[in-house]
This record gives structure tokens, sequence and C-alpha cells, in this order.
């Protein structure tokens, strides 16, 4: 939540007292800043790009032939091959399904998008969080440690990067903030 702060130190034109919003992100020293900047533009190239590979199959994670616009399903190869644990059964039976691959592949685009741009950075990171401790769900116990692995370290560093309004250092998120729609509903910050 941005401060606000009066300034009267110096005289105004218009002689009146507005306020001047202060971001989190203003109170760090400047190599925090472009830190948390760096992570979030980070965070979201690892969104992109999934939504990227998956879409058109660019041959890293996903070959050619199982792109989505060749008919491949994007959440059909982790979901039936991948999980373990108590959930295993319930992710492996919505594997394929038209709606889990269309949702994930919206979920990654816009995740991504926003974290790029630094704007509707609360819903960006709510929603991250929840497909990234899904993903973490999908393969309990995790396969290098009993229950920490990147998954929810990713989800941890979202909530962050909310906290300290990370879209505002190299992002568009002051100016997405002032739009009049987004004013009203703080929930789009």
């Amino acid at each position: 939540m941005a401060t606000i702060e009066r300034h009267s130190t110096a005289p105004r034109a218009t002689h009146t007292d507005e306020p001047t919003v202060v971001s989190r992100a203003d109170r760090l020293p400047t190599t925090a800043r472009y830190l948390l900047a760096a992570l979030r533009l980070s965070l979201g190239f690892v969104f992109l790009w999934a939504f990227l590979d998956k879409t058109f199959g660019l041959g890293r994670a996903t070959p050619a032939e199982g792109a989505w616009t060749a008919g491949g399903s994007p959440t059909e190869g982790f979901l039936a091959n991948a999980p373990t644990g108590p959930f295993a059964s319930t992710f492996n039976s919505i594997a394929g399904a038209a709606w889990a691959d269309w949702l994930f592949m919206v979920g990654l685009l816009g995740i991504g998008v926003a974290l790029v741009l630094g704007i509707g950075m609360r819903i960006a990171a709510a929603s991250g969080a929840v497909m990234l401790v899904l993903m973490w769900a999908a393969v309990l116990p995790p396969a290098n440690n009993p229950f920490m692995d990147d998954h929810l370290v990713y989800a941890m560093v979202l909530v962050l990067l909310v906290v300290l309004h990370a879209g505002d250092v190299l992002g568009l998120g002051r100016r997405w903030r002032d739009l009049p729609g987004v004013r009203a509903l703080p929930v789009l910050h």
C-alpha cells in the first residue's frame, strides 16, 4: 500500500496542499529497488517463456509436435505423468482437459505480461502463487526436500514483489494505479 506524505516545504503555483503518493519501493536503497525489478522481470519471463514454448513448441520443454497450436495439450504431459503423493489422482483426472489447458495458458500469459509490465501486480501475484502452489502440491513430496521446492520459493517472491511495489521500478505500476478504474478497485493494483 502506498503511503501519503504531504510536502509543504516548497511553494506551489496552485497554492494547494495536494498529497504526493510515495511507493514502498521508493524507500528502498537503489540497489534493492533494481534487484526487485530484476526479480520481477525474471519471474515474468519464466511465465511468458512457458506460455510461448507450450503454445508454439519452441523445442525447450515442448517439442514442435506437442505445441498447443499443433493440437497438443499444455497440461497433459505434466498432469498425466508427474503427480505423486496424496493428490496424484486428482491431478491425473484433469490432465488434458480443455478447461485446464485454457486456464493454465491464460494464467501463464496474464501473469507473465503483468509481471513484465509491472501492472496488476496483486492479481498476478495471487494467481501466480495459486498456480505455483498447485504445481507444488502435484509432486508431493518434492524430490529434493521433504517440503520446500522452487514452486513455493517463487510463490513467496511473488508476494514480496507486491508488498514492496516492485512494479513501480522499471515498470508501469505507478501509472497503472493512477488510472481511474484501477484507483477505484485496489485489487487491480
